[in-house]
């Protein structure tokens, strides 16, 4: 079966891909819920400013209060390791023992919760902007798992607009991301070479636009004007579940049971591509860990659920395979999000044990090669509301690094035709 070497095509299949050259490392099985956010304790990639603080949490299921230790790496724009050493980027050091952590409480799956914040006593700032990447290991020295994060210097403003692509075959399905780089302050020149763009569809490092050239400047400022260029599918509104009553049906599921632990049983869901859009509210693919009764601590007071999952699509897949996919394992295509085909019930189902929360996911189609199609199950339609964001970088003539001097962010909920 192709799920069971899935990872080693992803990693093969995008090895020559902006993103791909230096891969975040996958957890194991029995690492979960990660949470990597900056001061809005929202999004899995943080993109914070120069100063603001990182919040990263996991859960260890295995619960016998392991040794994890943690390293910070300075990148390029294409995620190459940077040339500038620790003590350039870094006050304080690293490859420091994760020291805070917790048992669950009161909990059918036993979990030990660890937490890090930086800067903390040992890694006191981190003094460049640009890409950055943390990697967690165990006292084996063996890599656990990794994120990435970006750190912002406001130098550049970058107002970001949401428009209706042109083109008259894309105009029902595609969105399209228009901006302006505006440097009052900052002389740039030959800017062909020495600016970089990266645009963000709810920040998902899965399917970025990257590098657009500006098309012309007025003043001091570069205008990016793009159509199809910089144009992405507008896919569909996530789907949802909600557990945080873990014995109780909702909305969304169905059915409960206990075994080991909670089962939880979602509505079969159906292809919404060829529905008519229909206005849902979502968190953009992001999720949000949540208890109905806790006490006092959520973070170890929340049980973990064997949730399943079953669609019914009818439509011919060949060797392609269906997958569910959200921010819930940072966008991540594994065994653990393969929907398997039940031919008792024609359809397609899978579990995975996920954290008392809400959740935002969807259904995707996933090729031979490794690419994912977010549309084919779910539709792609211009009205869905997306989050967008543009990161700018910068590297001066003769520089040693790729520094981040802004970001702009929209919403397509104000997208227009003009």
């Amino acid at each position: 079966m192709l799920k069971k070497t899935f990872v080693i095509l992803l990693i093969t299949c995008f090895s020559s891909s902006l993103i791909a050259q230096y891969a975040e490392h996958i957890e194991p099985e029995f690492i979960k819920t990660i949470q990597f956010a900056g001061d809005t304790k929202q999004s899995q990639l943080p993109i914070i400013r120069l100063g603001e603080a990182l919040f990263l949490s996991f859960d260890d299921l295995n619960g016998n209060e392991a040794d994890y230790y943690y390293q910070i790496t300075h990148h390029d724009f294409d995620w190459a390791l940077s040339d500038l050493t620790k003590g350039e980027y870094m006050n304080g050091f690293d490859d420091v023992r994760i020291y805070n952590y917790e048992n669950s409480y009161n909990t059918l799956q036993s979990y030990s919760h660890y937490t890090l914040k930086i800067p903390n006593r040992d890694t006191r700032k981190l003094t460049k902007s640009g890409n950055y990447m943390i990697s967690i290991f165990d006292d084996n020295r063996e890599i656990v798992f990794s994120r990435k994060f970006m750190i912002v210097e406001n130098i550049v403003s970058v107002p970001t607009f949401i428009k209706r692509a042109r083109d008259i075959k894309i105009i029902k399905t595609k969105q399209v991301v228009q901006f302006v780089i505006d440097s009052p302050n900052l002389q740039i020149t030959n800017p062909d070479e020495t600016i970089k763009t990266l645009i963000l569809q709810n920040s998902n490092l899965n399917n970025p636009i990257t590098n657009l050239k500006p098309q012309y400047t007025i003043g001091s400022q570069l205008i990016y004007r793009y159509d199809k260029e910089a144009s992405f599918d507008g896919g569909n509104e996530f789907l949802y579940f909600d557990n945080k009553d873990i014995r109780a049906g909702t909305s969304s599921i169905r059915r409960i049971d206990l075994t080991d632990i909670y089962n939880n049983f979602l509505y079969t869901n159906g292809a919404r591509f060829n529905r008519p859009y229909t206005y849902n509210p979502d968190i953009n693919g992001n999720y949000q860990v949540r208890v109905l009764n806790a006490n006092t601590n959520i973070a170890i007071e929340a049980d973990y659920a064997r949730v399943y999952f079953t669609l019914q699509y009818f439509e011919e897949i060949a060797d392609k395979e269906i997958h569910v996919y959200g921010n819930f394992n940072n966008w991540t295509i594994d065994g653990s999000t393969y929907m398997e085909y039940d031919s008792f019930s024609d359809t397609y189902i899978n579990n995975r044990l996920f954290k008392q929360g809400f959740y935002n996911y969807k259904f995707v189609l996933v090729n031979r090669d490794g690419t994912i199609d977010e549309g084919a199950i779910s539709g792609n339609f211009w009205q869905t509301e997306n989050e967008y964001t543009v990161l700018v970088y910068f590297r001066d003539l003769g520089a040693r690094y790729d520094r981040i001097i802004g970001v702009g962010k929209a919403n397509s909920t104000t997208i227009n035709n003009q």
